[in-house]
């Protein structure tokens, strides 16, 4: 089985969000399950340089992209057992960041027609194209129209997996018919015409031969209008090939008995955690405490993230006998309010409104709680990790939240978290309330601890699904 993963961002070499982590961790796992699988990226200027020494060009083409004739060379660079593609073109990719420009359209445009112009280049003939995102949306739309009928690509099945479908590539509907030479045919009635423009993500769902989102509540819930977000009725319609796969996290990447971030490495150890925590309240300059229960935030501080509940009752967490630990940046009214309630609150809040690796694992390690209260969330990474590292996570009944986290019940003992359904700020207060009372009880916490100890987040479960999704397909 031959699978080309298509995205625009992978760990190490470009990240702005949890796409990047799915991209540099489930090939992996593919690859151990005995799949040849490969992945193509953008060569953006800011991958860095000892990345960009290593890589070696196999192919350099003309590419066609409407009237323009455009060079595109294609690098390639083994890491950690994959085989990575470059898309290299300076004028589109060799910029700081990797999206947010005027001419987004076009330079993704040009990243869709390279991933399947490459093909006869780089001696490797996919059975499926992987494709992930709005970036690479139009790629199934650009096999049906103008390769699948050749052939020597007539076998090739492609796979669109939506990561948040609140980002849909909307451009104008002229940009699309000169960038992908496409007729009006395209653009009336059930096809990629939306908000008056356009749609990359439309276009994938239209015509990839698989739909998948990264957990099986977001699955649902975007065929309804409140999480659809103007695609409800489309998806409802392509429900039958349209499936929920729960993301995972590398294991060997986040483990905290090596991981080199961390004061103390630890497995299961609550003593060496409550080393991390006292040496985390340390450096951070709040009461050095083992017993009193630490509380982390790491997340872009956005409404999505259900911040505007945090928000609401800001003055009566803090009155909660527990500490909080805030690491993020985003909307300006947010890293406001963390601000404003660090400095009132110094011994109850330590907030860093910047991003970093390092404390954000040491965050994972040191707290003992993890809160996510989002309004919505289409998987969710932090509460693997939080479960991970053996914070218990506080999350609101949404998306993947809802499939990774399991309430606690006080009667049966069975439980890896804490969670409320309503997008209300009392809840979660409620809630965050229960966990710190019970974080009093000695045999109930060990309980939890020892719940979250059996479940595996690891990616072993969900690449066998992908794995089966792509069999059904080539057969």
């Amino acid at each position: 089985m031959k699978v080309l993963f298509a995205a625009s961002e992978a760990v190490p070499f470009a990240k702005t969000g949890g796409l990047a982590d799915v991209i540099g961790s489930l090939p992996k796992e593919l690859v151990r399950q005995g799949m040849d699988v490969r992945v193509i990226l953008p060569k953006y200027g800011e991958i860095p340089a000892h990345f960009k020494e290593k890589m070696e060009t196999v192919a350099t083409f003309t590419l066609q992209m409407g009237w323009r004739h455009l060079y595109c060379g294609i690098l390639k660079l083994e890491h950690e057992g994959i085989t990575f593609y470059f898309v290299d073109h300076e004028n589109y990719f060799l910029r700081s960041g990797c999206y947010g420009y005027n001419d987004d359209a076009e330079r993704f445009a040009f990243f869709c027609r390279a991933v399947l112009d490459c093909i006869p280049h780089i001696d490797f003939m996919p059975d499926v194209i992987h494709c992930h995102d709005w970036q690479t949306g139009m790629v199934p739309v650009l096999y049906r129209a103008h390769f699948s009928y050749q052939p020597e690509y007539a076998h090739i099945k492609t796979v669109l997996t939506v990561h948040n479908l609140k980002y849909q590539g909307v451009f104008g509907q002229e940009q699309f018919m000169d960038f992908f030479t496409l007729g009006p045919e395209h653009f009336g009635g059930f096809a990629l015409e939306l908000h008056g423009g356009a749609s990359f993500l439309k276009g994938g769902l239209l015509y990839s031969d698989v739909i998948t989102t990264v957990s099986p509540t977001y699955a649902q819930e975007i065929q309804t209008p409140y999480f659809g977000e103007n695609l409800d009725g489309l998806l409802k319609s392509q429900r039958h090939r349209l499936h929920g796969i729960v993301n995972g996290i590398d294991y060997e990447e986040m483990d905290p008995m090596t991981d080199p971030h961390l004061e103390v490495n630890y497995r299961d150890s609550i003593i060496k955690k409550q080393l991390n925590k006292t040496k985390l309240q340390e450096k951070l300059g709040l009461p050095v405490n083992k017993d009193i229960p630490m509380i982390g935030i790491v997340t872009r501080l956005v409404e999505q993230k259900g911040l505007s509940l945090v928000a609401h009752v800001i003055e009566e967490l803090m009155e909660l006998d527990a500490q909080w630990v805030i690491l993020g940046t985003g909307e300006y009214q947010y890293e406001q309010l963390f601000r404003w309630a660090a400095d009132r609150y110094p011994d109850k809040m330590s907030a860093h409104i910047t991003f970093n690796e390092k404390m954000a694992r040491q965050i994972y390690a040191g707290s003992d709680m993890f809160l996510m209260p989002s309004q919505f969330e289409p998987c969710g990474i932090g509460q693997l990790i939080a479960m991970r590292y053996r914070s218990v996570p506080i999350v609101r009944e949404t998306g993947g939240l809802k499939d990774t986290v399991i309430a606690y019940d006080d009667e049966t003992g069975i439980g890896t978290g804490f969670s409320f359904s309503y997008y209300n700020a009392h809840d979660m207060l409620y809630t965050v309330n229960r966990a710190v009372k019970l974080y009093n009880e000695p045999l109930v916490w060990s309980k939890i601890l020892s719940n979250i100890k059996k479940k595996d987040f690891s990616w072993r479960k969900s690449a066998l699904q992908y794995a089966s999704l792509y069999n059904q397909l080539v057969k």
